[in-house]
């Protein structure tokens, strides 16, 4: 029997679900096909890849290795197929794009503009997620480009500088301090009510070093998972926040109060998979963001 592609999806959708019935329901085929189909593949290999004596369905030895070379070719057949439709003119193209969530706030929507006035035959799917997620899903060819932090990575990840992330003290426009006025000590946040992102944010655990490393434990009345949520509660009240300097640039009714010393700088990176292709809108959008992160004045990496 000839192996087709289908036989390697099959095997693959048990493996992820470890059930063949919902297997056959993601597939949207019968279990009865599904069983035939992986049988086949079975025996055209001559081993046996599934273990099924269990509860669940596992992968035997020879099944996780045979899986571990089909994921690769799988993404390598995605990737051969993108750049055979690849349009060097950028008349039309796909970018995949993953973001941590604070460059939702400020660097998405301005990216997004530009992409659609220089290129407006490309499309951009954008997924916010988790540094370490972007990674996984780079190596595994479900996304072209990560914006995220430099610093350790996975093995196979590789990164270009874009910009220095600078933080500071944010509060509602009418709570700000007079301009001029020197940076505040922080000390000064000592008991001081303020709101913060939740601890599932990368920025807060950059917070909290910052905070432990001064011997300062301001009150945290407010924890919320949505910059949209924490610029609302601090417009509104007297509570302030940590909050990249970036936010703030179209927020006006929001101002930023400079710390001593001030919290420390962090490199934002175009992240990408080491060896990977590159399509034309990946490159437009490599350029483009460079383009942006400097007409906006946004601190050098180098």
């Amino acid at each position: 029997m000839a192996l087709e592609l289908r036989h390697v999806r099959y095997l693959l959708a048990v493996a992820e679900h470890g059930n063949f019935t919902r297997a056959a329901e993601a597939l949207h085929i019968s279990q009865p096909t599904l069983s035939q189909q992986i049988k086949q593949l079975e025996r055209a290999l001559g081993v046996k890849l599934l273990d099924r004596t269990g509860r669940a369905v596992r992968l035997t030895d020879a099944g996780e290795v045979y899986t571990h070379h089909a994921r690769r070719a799988l993404r390598d057949l995605a990737a051969a197929e993108r750049a055979v439709h690849d349009v060097q003119d950028l008349s039309r193209g796909h970018l995949r794009l993953g973001v941590t969530p604070t460059f939702s706030a400020y660097l998405v929507g301005p990216l997004t503009a530009e992409l659609r006035s220089r290129h407006p035959g490309v499309t951009l799917t954008v997924r916010e997620t988790t540094q370490d997620r972007i990674e996984s899903a780079l190596l595994a060819d479900d996304l072209d480009v990560g914006i995220a932090f430099t610093g350790p990575h996975l093995p196979g990840i590789t990164t270009t500088a874009l910009f220095t992330e600078t933080l500071s003290l944010v509060t509602g426009a009418r709570h700000a301090r007079p301009t001029p006025h020197p940076p505040l000590p922080v000390q000064a946040l000592h008991d001081r009510d303020v709101a913060l992102l939740s601890s599932d944010f990368v920025t807060r655990g950059h917070i909290d070093a910052y905070f432990a490393r001064h011997r300062i434990a301001p009150r945290i009345a407010v924890e919320a998972n949505s910059l949209q949520a924490l610029t609302e509660i601090v417009r509104r009240t007297e509570l302030a926040t940590v909050l990249p300097d970036a936010v703030t640039d179209d927020h006006p009714h929001l101002g930023t109060v400079p710390l001593d010393p001030p919290l420390p700088a962090r490199t934002v990176g175009l992240l990408r998979r080491e060896g990977a292709y590159l399509s034309a809108a990946s490159h437009a959008f490599t350029q483009l963001a460079h383009d942006l992160v400097r007409s906006r004045g946004y601190p050098s990496a180098e």
